[in-house]
């Protein structure tokens, strides 16, 4: 029996998805606080135990015990505090996936700050506006030559900001070369004391503090703040336990940057919760070469990446690796088009599992373990959401009818699901109304009760009266061997508004040409609707992405809109 999980669930087996899906339940204990309640707690009852698997492009490989990440949490949180951080107030860290993220994010908790997760690849523009906004008064970045550079460009427009500190390397001894600007906060962090005292009182951390602040990129306007409260962790059980399936004791690699929200679904709250460890590959740049070694090191039994490696990972030759370690496999993030999950089935065995959630949640639906996999489906709704398909005037869709994936229960504030959009009313008034909280993400629903994804409300495309999910269409032309991965968008047209565009980065071996359009074309038309092809392809060197290898369609699209 696993001694952190039981205490948050009456129950932890189930005999089946219908079982799960009523009788799963989640206790919140009224004073919770992760890093307190689970991981000085494993640093208590089994100090040893294995909490984080580090690695690196170098090969490089770190451990670091429970005991050892509440020793270096709580000098961490006193060296907050000497910095003047305290309760209430708000860290920027932008560290992509050094081991300091986990003891920062901790201590933040420890202190009842709230964390901001950055990716490295912020620019100028980005850093001043979350800085201003969220009112940050420290931020915390790696020794990125450019993103230190984006930060020191940045400074003089930040207000609120006390502090721009530097993880330096370890052994490293720059302070000199960072100037005025910057603090090197490395010595600070390794002189400061390891006793530190949980708060009480008015000091302490309540349960529906600010804890987590993630900016969600939409296709208009700047970022939202999406907010999340101490009870998120909890949420995230059901992710870790009955969708990755991590074991206790076990690694489980999920592979994000830090600054991705993906990064709270799968490398902390709940493979901690249960008792596996964390892997980590900090990489500086995704290769699947690279990819593949550190998965050899590292030795998952369970893994979770976004389609994009997966996408690029069928293109490798594959016969030489043994993933026979690798127990069980899962996808977020974006959709799997079923010919990926074929052909990673056909040549590693591993069988992938979706799921589907956002910034603002906890996994809301996957196919999870009971669930025979239908490929290209997300799965079935996750237990506590009340999860729905509604049309127009909020009302439950039928088998087949497109609608929007909307959270029902949403005002009973089940664990995971975000508290608002802070700071901004009219986004929760478009999104959250009538206790319902709408996602913005089409599905339609089958007869046996399964998700299939189609779109953003803002990515499904209007062509002649027609509406085209872009997922069916990628799903088409990833079964063509010339595409290594596309991006399927509307793009502006006189006569029909609206056009299927595809952006097509072509697998080695093949070169853009009108005849390859031209099959592209006629390959999406046999195996989807006519009407569904893309009557404009254009060929690209890579797909603009998030850090994570989310593609980001809305760049495509604004581009088109210049033209």
């Amino acid at each position: 029996m696993n001694e952190i999980l039981s205490r948050f669930c009456p129950r932890i087996d189930f005999d089946s998805y219908e079982d799960f899906y009523e009788n799963y339940r989640c206790i919140t204990p009224e004073k919770f606080n992760f890093a307190y309640d689970v991981a000085d707690e494993w640093a208590r009852i089994k100090p040893e135990k294995l909490a984080l698997l580090w690695t690196d492009d170098s090969g490089s490989i770190e451990r670091f015990s429970f005991a050892d990440m509440k020793r270096l949490s709580d000098k961490a949180a006193n060296a907050l505090l000497d910095l003047g951080i305290q309760k209430g107030d708000v860290v920027m860290l932008v560290l992509k996936q050094r081991p300091e993220v986990w003891v920062l994010m901790l201590a933040l908790m420890k202190i009842g700050a709230v964390c901001i997760p950055g990716t490295y690849q912020l620019t100028r523009k980005d850093i001043v506006y979350r800085c201003n906004i969220a009112k940050v008064k420290l931020l915390i970045a790696v020794d990125d030559a450019e993103l230190m550079e984006n930060i020191s460009s940045a400074l003089s427009e930040c207000k609120s900001l006390r502090h721009a500190a530097i993880l330096t390397r370890p052994g490293t001894h720059p302070s000199e070369k960072l100037g005025d600007q910057f603090i090197d906060i490395r010595p600070l962090l390794e002189k400061a004391p390891e006793n530190f005292v949980r708060p009480a009182g008015e000091k302490a951390p309540a349960l529906r503090d600010p804890m987590l602040i993630y900016f969600s990129s939409g296709t208009t306007g700047m970022p939202k703040m999406v907010l999340h409260d101490y009870t998120l962790p909890l949420g995230h059980i059901v992710t870790a336990k009955y969708w990755q399936c991590v074991e206790d004791d076990r690694v489980h690699l999920t592979q994000t940057d830090s600054g991705w929200a993906k990064f709270a679904w799968g490398k902390i709250y709940g493979q901690w919760i249960c008792g596996a460890a964390i892997g980590v590959y900090d990489t500086e740049k995704f290769a699947p070469q690279g990819m593949l070694a550190a998965l050899d090191r590292l030795r998952p039994a369970t893994f979770c990446a976004p389609a994009t490696i997966f996408r690029f990972l069928i293109k490798e030759d594959l016969s030489g690796y043994d993933f026979s370690y690798i127990k069980h496999t899962s996808v977020a993030g974006e959709p799997l088009s079923p010919e990926v999950y074929h052909r990673i089935k056909e040549m590693t065995g591993l069988e992938i599992r979706e799921g589907f959630g956002q910034s603002e949640s906890s996994v809301l639906a996957a196919c999870f373990k009971w669930l025979p996999v239908k490929p290209g489906s997300m799965g079935k709704p996750a237990p506590l959401y009340g999860l729905n398909l509604l049309d127009d005037e909020g009302k439950p869709c039928d088998d087949g009818i497109v609608g929007t994936i909307s959270v029902t229960h949403a005002d009973d504030h089940p664990p995971g699901l975000f508290r608002c959009y802070w700071q901004d009313e009219a986004a929760n008034a478009a999104a959250w109304y009538d206790g319902v909280y709408h996602t913005g993400d089409m599905a339609w629903h089958d007869g046996d009760g399964y998700y299939w994804f189609v779109g953003r409300n803002d990515d499904v495309i209007k062509c002649s009266g027609y509406r085209i999910g872009p997922f069916e269409v990628e799903s088409a032309l990833m079964e063509h061997p010339s595409v290594l991965e596309c991006a399927v968008t509307a793009a502006p047209d006189i006569t029909r508004g609206q056009v299927v565009k595809a952006t097509v980065v072509l697998a080695r071996g093949f070169s853009p040409s009108e005849e390859l359009v031209r099959e592209l074309q006629n390959h999406v038309k046999r195996v989807t609707a006519p009407y569904k092809y893309p009557r404009i392809v254009e060929f690209t060197p890579e797909l603009p992405k998030t850090v994570s290898g989310k593609i980001q369609r809305n760049l495509i699209r604004k581009k088109d809109e210049r033209l």
